[in-house]
């Protein structure tokens, strides 16, 4: 087993790593690297690099999640699964999602060549934020056999489609069904960046997931009559951009005043967007979360009524589409358990706590036990450049994954484990 001082040093490598991947974008001077784009090709060849110094075998599976496999004690040994996701928002700093994979990487160069009585499949996963799509998960989905035709055929602002940007980046998605997982996985272990200030404002470098809130994505658009700004009397106005306005601060007034409830509206796009024109359509989107389905859905029920209600009172229409529908997710319990046991022995403090974001966890927690560790997120700051992490954390972050590995090697109960249909 590694000292503190191995463990430091690691965690150095990492942060290093993980700050080289967020040079490979599509815009100058800032990290965006979507879905299959071009600088993907660049940061697979990075990491497969490292994951092949380390005696793994590395593909690429059809929708582009970058896998590399580290043997077991013996031909056949089932698998467990580490990782996270490669792409990033756009301003994106360097570690949310790729701080995961790394860090699995870092694990399995922890071991020096020990094998374990279970193989270790790093995952990088192709998509989570939905960026370039406007659907996200596309990396996990296809893992768990939710890649369908619908979500091939979308299109981004350039016309191209899922389907088309995955044979655009030299991959078949015909092939995508043999992507999912099979009985071998034992489980699934995800490191990731807290993206908020609970950690921080207890103390603690550390915590144990033991779920993933709920969300909903929505798109609202309100649909008036443009006209001329300067001729059309204020009674006389069906203005599509003040009723988005009323309903957005509405959307803020119900969080405010329901518990544990976040809503946000994110985007807002005016046409036809000229300064002397009554805007006669606005787009807006929403994303509502909580830990439990029922609050969430009572929130979002509340919302499409009062989208409604003000679009009437203001002579506009309104249409709202379904984007995403995820229910809240309970991790695996033997697997939280034994995180907080690696936590303790990794000399931290247990902070059990719920994820407010959503995470590839919550896909292959659908067909396979799935849990995650968190570390602490300076300043709570996350999806912009200003984004890190402490050294420190990363190194007990890296204390905690062996001490997992280890208790889970020595665990009949997880070794014998069957998957779940």
């Amino acid at each position: 087993m590694q000292t503190a001082s191995d463990f430091a040093n690691l965690a150095t490598e990492v942060i290093a790593r993980c700050r080289k991947l967020a040079s490979f974008s599509e815009d100058a001077g800032g990290t965006r690297r979507t879905f299959l784009s071009p600088p993907m090709r660049d940061c697979h060849r990075e990491v497969v690099s490292w994951m092949k110094e380390l005696g793994m075998t590395v593909s690429v599976d059809a929708v582009g999640n970058l896998r590399g496999f580290y043997s077991g004690t013996s031909p056949g040994e089932r698998r467990i699964l580490m990782g996270s996701h490669l792409d990033t928002v756009p301003n994106a700093g360097a570690f949310d999602g790729i701080l995961g994979v790394v860090l699995a990487v870092g694990l399995v160069q922890s071991l020096e060549g020990r094998k374990l009585p279970f193989r270790i499949e790093v995952v990088g996963f192709s998509e989570e934020e939905g960026v370039r799509f406007g659907v996200p998960f596309i990396g996990s989905r296809a893992l768990v056999g939710r890649v369908d035709e619908e979500l091939l055929g979308r299109k981004d602002e350039r016309g191209i489609s899922v389907r088309k940007a995955i044979q655009d980046f030299g991959l078949n998605p015909d092939e995508i069904s043999e992507a999912m997982l099979s009985d071998d996985v034992l489980g699934y272990i995800e490191f990731h960046i807290e993206q908020g200030p609970v950690l921080e404002n207890v103390g603690r470098a550390l915590g144990a997931v033991e779920a993933i809130v709920g969300q909903n994505r929505l798109e609202f658009t309100f649909s008036g009559q443009a006209n001329h700004a300067g001729a059309t009397p204020m009674n006389l106005r069906h203005d599509a951009l003040t009723a988005a306005a009323e309903w957005i601060l509405a959307v803020e007034n119900l969080a405010q005043r329901t518990s544990g409830i976040v809503a946000t509206v994110g985007f807002v796009e005016a046409k036809p967007g000229a300064t002397n024109v009554i805007p006669g359509e606005a787009r807006a989107t929403l994303d509502i979360r909580h830990a439990s389905d029922g609050a969430r859905t009572e929130a979002l029920d509340e919302l499409i009524r009062q989208a409604e209600s003000i679009a009437a009172r203001r002579a506009v229409a309104v249409k709202w589409r379904m984007l995403l529908a995820q229910h809240a997710v309970a991790m695996d319990p033997f697997l939280t358990e034994q995180i907080e046991h690696a936590i303790q022995k990794a000399g931290c403090e247990v902070y059990r706590m719920a994820s407010g974001a959503g995470h590839d966890a919550m896909i292959l927690a659908e067909k396979i036990p799935a849990a995650m560790i968190f570390l602490r997120t300076p300043g709570g700051i996350s999806h912009d450049p200003s984004e890190s992490v402490h050294v420190d954390d990363v190194a007990k972050a890296l204390e905690c994954g062996r001490h997992l590995l280890t208790q889970l090697a020595a665990s009949q109960k997880f070794l014998g484990r069957t998957r779940r249909v």
